[in-house]
């Protein structure tokens, strides 16, 4: 399917890709109004994105009606990327599996604050009596 010089395209896929493009955009906004959580809400979300992004690029860039040869330099880098990132992901998980099972490390521990430390509920006359 390669791009011919004055190549025209139907009008009504791009309308048929706008509607598309709103319904997704609503199906995004009821994840927040229906107030799903967790990783539920993450996945649901990043889905509509990644579908929203795929229609823009493959019908509003043209990228669909463009050799294959172009389609995978556009395209190619950003998925390798985010193969990488995944893995990227997938080792940090396990290291931080790895420092909690092997170096005795709580894995409910919470950091202190600053309240923790200096005492502000008390004035500091109180404090420096108290001490």
């Amino acid at each position: 399917m390669s791009s011919e010089a004055g190549q025209q395209h139907p009008l009504g896929i791009y309308y048929k890709i706008w509607v598309l493009l709103f319904v997704l955009s609503t199906f995004s906004y009821l994840v927040d109004y229906y107030n799903v959580q967790g990783s539920m809400r993450w996945a649901l979300v990043i889905i509509f994105m990644i579908l929203k992004a795929g229609f823009i690029v493959a019908i509003f860039m043209h990228v669909v009606w463009e050799r294959m040869a172009l389609v995978f330099t556009i395209l190619g880098p950003p998925v390798v990327l985010l193969l990488l990132i995944s893995f990227m992901a997938v080792e940090g998980a396990y290291t931080e599996g790895t420092r909690f099972d092997y170096m005795g490390h709580d894995r409910n521990a919470v950091a202190l604050g600053p309240n923790d430390i200096h005492h502000e509920d008390a004035g500091h006359g109180e404090a420096a009596e108290a001490h």
